[in-house]
């Protein structure tokens, strides 16, 4: 009866001796050639694995590039906002019948920030031009056809843009109501010559002058009302005394302060929009809006639900292909059985035979997956050099360094898994059986 001690001896010699197979080259000339004995059989079996992982990366790298590219769309816009308009009403209220028209004012401004205590900022909005043939903006010969916006400064905190040229409208120029205005990056483009300054030259807008104080470029592909590169942003008082717009507001953007879910908000602004415009609170037409979050989310759980699907196919096809390797295997032990059993005649232990069939599976699979996850990022890298000509929607299809560690311990695991029931079956063999089997 062996000890205890020499238990421990043997665990620790059979352990050395796998650990040697690793650097025996004759041991891995051996599974290369039962592997590549019938060559069209394995290259077959091992395609399933390669298709898998190849189809697993593919729509990965797929999945980031439409996450990044949504990211980058929306990057700069402050996903906490909601923005507001008047509608029609709906319904009879207080002597007014459905259907009449309202307008928000200036007084409804403080109002909001008086009472909505979560809010963060607030902007009042004029909309004026943009998308007609007639050329409202124009310096000299150069002119063009270009939306006309009126807006407080903190609706750059809503709508970020990065400035190419001078600055932002400021308090002061809403105070004192100054003839200026930022540009954007294509209105600069037309009206001026390329690395001119513009800051302090005078355009005319809708038949009036006014000096450019900045020129802008988004920061996100997301804009309200127009795209920033083809908008002239004026301040808000200005506008409204310029263009004779009384004190008629024609939109409200708002955000909420962080941690606060922007519904609330926009509940709030809606309910005091109504008290103070005689509309009654069962109306759900009258006040338009648009939850900013609630739209973010969505595109969130969209990704989740895109990533989650292309996880699963991925892993369903690469488990068939393991399916096919373990059927191989099967098929390979089945024509080895006189060969196993004249090993195990000879001496060798149930842990070797196992050994060797699970290190044929690890290897068909490993190779197999290796050689599909190289394929795949450079079919990725290919992709995004040509995309990255374009559209930026869909950008830099690429699977990061923990991505493929993790799929090469997928593939371990695949292979280890694909050659257990193999390595069962040779265990099964009877040596004398197999010897005498023809």
């Amino acid at each position: 009866m062996k000890s205890s001690k020499d238990n421990h001896s043997d665990s620790l010699s059979g352990l050395f001796k796998d650990i040697g197979k690793i650097f025996d080259l004759d041991h891995w000339q051996e599974i290369w050639i039962t592997i590549t004995h019938n060559k069209s059989r394995s290259t077959l079996t091992a395609f399933g694995v390669f298709w898998g992982m190849f189809m697993l990366v593919a729509m990965v790298g797929a999945g980031n590039a439409l996450d990044k590219g949504i990211s980058s769309q929306i990057e700069g816009f402050a996903t906490n906002s909601c923005f507001f308009w008047s509608n029609s009403t709906t319904e009879p209220y207080r002597g007014f019948r459905k259907g009449r028209n309202w307008n928000m004012t200036n007084s409804d401004i403080p109002i909001i920030r008086q009472r909505v205590k979560e809010l963060q900022y607030i902007s009042p909005v004029l909309f004026s031009g943009g998308g007609g043939s007639e050329k409202n903006v124009v310096r000299g010969e150069r002119n063009g056809a270009y939306l006309v916006k009126g807006c407080y400064p903190e609706y750059d905190l809503i709508e970020k843009s990065n400035m190419i040229y001078g600055r932002y409208v400021n308090d002061i120029d809403i105070a004192e109501k100054r003839k200026v205005c930022v540009i954007g990056e294509r209105i600069y483009e037309v009206l001026f010559q390329s690395g001119e300054d513009p800051v302090g030259k005078q355009i005319r807008v809708n038949g009036i002058y006014f000096q450019v104080i900045g020129v802008a470029r988004s920061t996100s592909g997301v804009s309200i009302g127009g795209q920033t590169a083809e908008t002239v942003v004026l301040p808000f008082s200005t506008m409204q005394q310029a263009f004779n717009q009384g004190n008629i507001i024609h939109f409200v953007a708002a955000t909420a302060n962080h941690g606060t879910p922007v519904k609330i908000v926009q509940d709030q602004i809606t309910d005091i929009l109504k008290q103070q415009h005689q509309i009654s609170p069962d109306d759900k037409e009258a006040v338009g809006g648009m939850n900013i979050e609630e739209q973010f989310n969505m595109f969130n759980y969209l990704g989740i639900g895109i990533a989650s699907l292309i996880w699963i196919v991925g892993l369903g096809t690469l488990f068939a292909g393991a399916i096919g390797v373990s059927n191989i295997m099967l098929v390979t032990v089945r024509e080895r059985t006189r060969e196993i059993g004249i090993r195990r005649a000879l001496g060798a232990t149930p842990h070797a035979i196992i050994g060797q069939i699970m290190s044929e599976s690890i290897v068909l699979t490993v190779v197999a997956g290796i050689l599909g996850i190289v394929v795949g990022v450079g079919i990725l890298a290919a992709t995004g050099i040509v995309l990255s000509q374009g559209d930026q929607f869909f950008k830099d299809p690429q699977i990061s360094f923990g991505m493929a560690v993790g799929s090469l311990m997928i593939l371990i695991v695949i292979g280890t898994l694909a050659g257990m029931i193999p390595a069962q079956r040779a265990m099964m063999i009877k040596p004398i059986e197999a010897i005498r089997e023809e």
